[in-house]
């Protein structure tokens, strides 16, 4: 009897090493594979915290570029070594960088996904309702002919100008998307 579990014993341990052995590949695919998951998770976070990064610069350059118009605005002879546009007086040159100012935060907050295009969009037309930054538009148009046709700017820039002629056009329905 004793032979016969001793038997018995030994056939069930074969078989459960057997098992292991069977189950020891898939069990290597899936530790591989959770790793594979975790580590394309972490790939993901990765390059989530390099598009935030850039973002943060982004918004770092905006401030610096920012703090110079302000500086500018509030003083004339820093007015004059920013701005280029000539003939304007310390007024008007003053209100085309603030003009400048504005488009800028608008299409800084497109460009780091607080607005959608729409809504870029929406920012905008309200914005060239305004006599100051129609001008402004109007004066600048010579440094946007330099920009690549496909970029962000040159397309906003086509968009901007679509909007201007509409409004000048027709006033009164300005508000019209697409008309």
């Amino acid at each position: 009897m004793a032979t016969q579990n001793l038997a018995a014993r030994s056939i069930g341990s074969a078989l459960a090493a057997a098992l292991t052995l069977l189950r020891a590949p898939f069990m290597r695919d899936t530790r591989r594979r959770q790793r594979d998951e975790v580590m394309g998770e972490l790939l993901r976070l990765i390059a989530r915290v390099g598009e935030e990064l850039h973002y943060a610069n982004m918004i770092q350059q905006h401030r610096l570029i920012t703090e110079q118009m302000d500086r500018a605005i509030d003083d004339p002879a820093l007015a004059a070594a920013l701005s280029t546009l000539t003939g304007l007086s310390d007024q008007k040159r003053r209100q085309m960088l603030f003009a400048n100012r504005e488009y800028s935060s608008v299409v800084l907050a497109h460009r780091i996904g607080v607005l959608a295009w729409d809504e870029l969009m929406g920012h905008l037309r309200i914005l060239c309702r305004n006599p100051v930054f129609a001008e402004y538009w109007e004066r600048t148009s010579e440094h946007r002919r330099s920009l690549p046709g496909e970029s962000l700017d040159a397309r906003v820039g086509k968009a901007l100008d679509v909007i201007l002629d509409e409004l000048g056009d027709d006033p009164d329905e300005w508000w019209v998307v697409g008309k």
